[in-house]
Order: C-alpha cells, then structure tokens, then sequence
C-alpha cells in the first residue's frame, strides 16, 4: 500500500486538467497489477471526476453546463466571493475510487480523469493511494 500527491497547475480560472497520464504512471511505478485508486482531492474550490477525454469540446461544455447550472447573480455572503467555485466543487465531488486491472486504471474507452479546477489559476495537489496486488513481491 502506498500513498503519494501528484501536482496540478492550473492556467484559467475554469478548466478540466487530464491527470491520467501521471496517475497511470503512478500505478506503473508501483508494479501493482490489481487493486484500487483511491483519489482525494483536498481543495474546496475544485473537484475530481471522469468524463471524455478525446474531445476537449466536452470539457469546455462541462464548464458552460455547470456556469448555467450556478449562477454567478445570486446575494452570495462569502467574503471570498468564490461561492460559485464551491458550489460547482460540491457537484463533482472531491474523491473518486477507480479499479487497477492489468496494471492499468479501468476507464471506459472514451474515459479519462480530471481534476476539476473552479478558482485559478493556482497550483493544487491530489492524493492518491493505491491499495493492490504487486505481482513481482
């Protein structure tokens, strides 16, 4: 079992940032064949999630759907005046739990995992834990 924190920079105020690639590579330098990620996200201003991945149009209309969805017009009383980032924060969740097959995260063929910023740009961090089975110990 091990547990890390992998980076994320983020450049716009909204955006979905693919964090695939490095929790694959992740998973590879662990040597673990099966098992489970355990993702955390510890920011209260951005989320996980899973969603397409080949057309970066989708991200961009996840956005528009979810600046529909909370509108940014309403007597909000947080000084910060980022109640918009934590309510959409609130919707995609700040955890997600992705089964290890074959050495690699099981993701549907158009799946990818995205950390989900709604307050940047900033640099932020998601936890990860692997929990499985290493074939060569």
């Amino acid at each position: 079992m091990t547990d890390r924190t992998i980076r994320v920079t983020t450049t716009r105020h909204m955006e979905l940032v693919d964090i695939t690639a490095e929790l694959s590579e992740a998973i590879s330098r662990q040597g673990v064949d099966s098992g489970v990620l355990y993702l955390f996200n510890p920011h209260t201003t951005a989320g996980l999630t899973i969603n397409e991945g080949a057309d970066p149009d989708v991200q961009q209309d996840i956005i528009l759907g979810l600046t529909d969805m909370v509108s940014a017009n309403l007597p909000y009383r947080h000084l910060e005046g980022n109640s918009v980032s934590h309510i959409m924060a609130l919707l995609t969740g700040s955890s997600l739990t992705v089964e290890i097959a074959g050495g690699r995260p099981v993701l549907g063929t158009w799946q990818k995992i995205f950390f989900c910023e709604y307050d940047g740009p900033r640099n932020r961090s998601v936890r990860w834990k692997i929990v499985g089975d290493n074939p060569t110990a």
